[in-house]
């Protein structure tokens, strides 16, 4: 082979490899230990009968820091919750306890607070989603799980303010919104009329529906409009730990994104350290419905 055919090749494989690479490669064996957790997952919600999704149109786009956009979804995203199953189950329940704690501000954390993340984590720490998340983990990285007291593990890596801006959201000198990643407080804040659902994003190929677990939308709370957020909807308080943490213990870098398939949805996870805390984590659908499987047959 001529040395200018082999360059040729060369170029040709450098310009694929980069066609490849505009999106991370699918974490098989993560994906594989995610789906077990799923299965596990028998507090998550199922859509149609715990609660209904009423996805409507797709939200335009708009620039961080605007406070009027045009709203594509006339009925709020979450209705019909089954809040009384909710507050049966007792990682559900606690964590909404924990939600109630953020609607009044405060500089200090009080004991009864603290009090009340500890049974939050110790319930949490008795589910079989995180049991198996720990005693499967090919990471290496979980093995706080024996210590006498692993809350103060969990409570290194989600403390109040990671927490807080995951799970509650902030707002940033009144123009931007940061974390809320979660469909529970989604739901509370909508039903309290704190939030207003502005419509779903997605690609042209990809419309979401009323069965899908994870979702890219735009909202406003407080006033306050999130061009694009998302979360992951239905789903239990154990199972969002226990995905975040695993991705989160992977390195120290400041920042990880995997891209993994769970149930019928792809999706990047995302986390962010902020020192030896979590900073934030999130879902982005990337694919739902399997078609990223249809995709890979063609």
């Amino acid at each position: 082979m001529s040395a200018r055919l082999f360059c040729g090749f060369l170029l040709l494989a450098v310009f694929l490899s980069g066609l490849n690479g505009s999106r991370p490669a699918v974490k098989q064996e993560l994906s594989t230990i995610f789906n077990e957790l799923w299965s596990l997952d028998v507090n998550r919600m199922t859509p149609g009968i715990d609660y209904t999704i009423s996805i409507q149109g797709r939200a335009s786009f708009v620039s961080q820091g605007i406070h009027t956009v045009q709203d594509h979804a006339s009925q709020p995203l979450l209705s019909n919750v089954n809040e009384s199953k909710l507050r049966n189950i007792t990682t559900f329940s606690s964590f909404m306890t924990l939600l109630d704690n953020y609607e009044e501000v405060t500089e200090q954390v009080t004991t009864e607070e603290l009090t009340e993340m500890d049974l939050f984590l110790d319930a949490v720490l008795e589910t079989k989603v995180m049991k198996h998340s720990i005693s499967s983990s090919p990471l290496g990285t979980l093995r706080f799980a024996t210590m006498k007291k692993p809350e103060r593990k969990w409570r290194r890596i989600l403390d109040s303010s990671g927490f807080e801006h995951v799970f509650v959201g902030e707002t940033k000198s009144g123009t931007e919104i940061i974390g809320f990643h979660n469909w529970v407080q989604f739901y509370l804040q909508e039903k309290n009329q704190h939030l207003d659902y502005k419509g779903y994003k997605a690609r042209e190929h990809d419309l979401p529906d009323q069965d899908d677990h994870v979702l890219n939308l735009q909202f406003s709370w407080h006033g306050v409009v999130k061009p694009v957020g998302s979360a992951f909807i239905g789903t239990s308080p154990e199972f969002e730990m226990a995905v975040f943490t695993i991705v989160f213990l992977m390195n120290t870098e400041r920042s990880t994104t995997v891209v993994v398939n769970i149930d019928q949805c792809q999706m990047e996870l995302v986390v962010i350290r902020h020192g030896r805390s979590l900073g934030t984590a999130y879902p982005k659908l990337l694919s739902s419905n399997g078609r990223h499987v249809r995709q890979h047959a063609h």
